[in-house]
């Protein structure tokens, strides 16, 4: 017997998780992983490694489910634990970018490229990759917050309990992000397109 959860809160559904209804844990993620996987995706502009970051969350979100309080919403939990496993992502990367240009010339044919792939299909695709470039050149805290806010449209209140800082933080730190952005997109590859 498979009771209909569709309408339960997120914060019955992980009491219902903790005392291992599978069926409450499809609900959440059945109603959570298109935001984290949009989320994720935002922050490290691989849609494929983003599917894999889902999934990661998601395990390490209900493996730790009795620790969810249920006095902030299930997204914002879901959301931090999305943005710790990108950070994990991110430092892994760059240990696997910092021995493959250790490694000798010739075995580097087995080292997959870092770098973003050629596109000059049109150019808007490659106004697209100049900005995820210049995103990615943001300190973490600054592109985390315009990704939440910008991208994602995540509300300051909620951007705030995600990155466990004040809104005004997250006032400043958009106003800081857009500005750094702005200054990025007007360097030396938009003074060589005049």
């Amino acid at each position: 017997m498979t009771a209909d959860l569709t309408r339960h809160s997120d914060q019955d559904l992980a009491i219902l998780a903790r005392v291992d209804r599978e069926d409450a844990y499809r609900e959440l993620l059945h109603r959570h992983k298109a935001g984290v996987y949009r989320l994720i995706v935002q922050q490290i502009g691989d849609a494929d490694e983003a599917l894999d970051l889902t999934q990661e969350s998601f395990v390490a979100g209900f493996a730790a489910i009795d620790r969810y309080d249920g006095d902030r919403p299930f997204r914002t939990w879901m959301a931090r634990i999305a943005l710790n496993k990108c950070r994990d992502w991110a430092r892994r990367r760059r240990v696997r970018a910092f021995f493959a240009r250790a490694l000798p010339l010739d075995s580097a044919h087995h080292v997959a490229s870092d770098g973003p792939a050629p596109d000059a299909e049109a150019a808007d695709k490659r106004e697209l990759a100049r900005v995820r470039g210049a995103i990615d050149r943001l300190p973490q805290n600054l592109r985390e917050v315009l990704l939440l806010r910008g991208i994602d449209d995540v509300s300051q209140a909620e951007t705030a309990l995600i990155l466990r800082v004040s809104e005004k933080t997250v006032e400043t730190r958009l106003y800081r992000a857009r500005t750094k952005l702005r200054e990025l997109l007007a360097g030396p590859s938009a003074s060589a397109r005049d």
